[in-house]
């Protein structure tokens, strides 16, 4: 096993503990941005507002980055945000990494959402 899987091994290991925790929805993206930010020098969340792509938490310092991949956040097939990450390797194995990581993510991007009186912690 390479070094970088082991990386995003352990790191996905991290998002998943945060995740179980639960917790306010902007504590617990804020702190998978943390651990993100061990793999990346600028992780950040951007939310959809009323058709809008609005920059959410972040960490790092985004004008230092050399490039920032964004993937995109669904929810039930519906675009809720993006996650935004700088100089990640562009290999197969590190996409995979952030397209689950955006697909863990996504119950807790849904600002502005109207759940019908659904509560959240059933919506994930």
């Amino acid at each position: 096993m390479s070094v970088r899987t082991s990386e995003l091994r352990g790191t996905l290991e991290a998002i998943d503990r945060i995740l179980n925790r639960g917790g306010d929805p902007d504590d617990v993206l804020r702190a998978v941005l943390d651990a993100l930010s061990r793999l990346y020098s600028y992780a950040a969340i951007a939310f959809v507002e009323e058709g809008q792509v609005v920059l959410g938490p972040e960490t790092g310092a985004q004008a230092e980055a050399v490039a920032v991949d964004t993937l995109p956040i669904s929810f039930r097939d519906t675009l809720v945000g993006e996650l935004r990450v700088a100089d990640a390797p562009d290999e197969p194995e590190e996409r995979a990494f952030l397209e689950r990581v955006a697909l863990l993510i996504s119950p807790y991007c849904l600002v502005g959402w109207d759940t019908g009186g659904v509560p959240w912690s059933e919506l994930s």
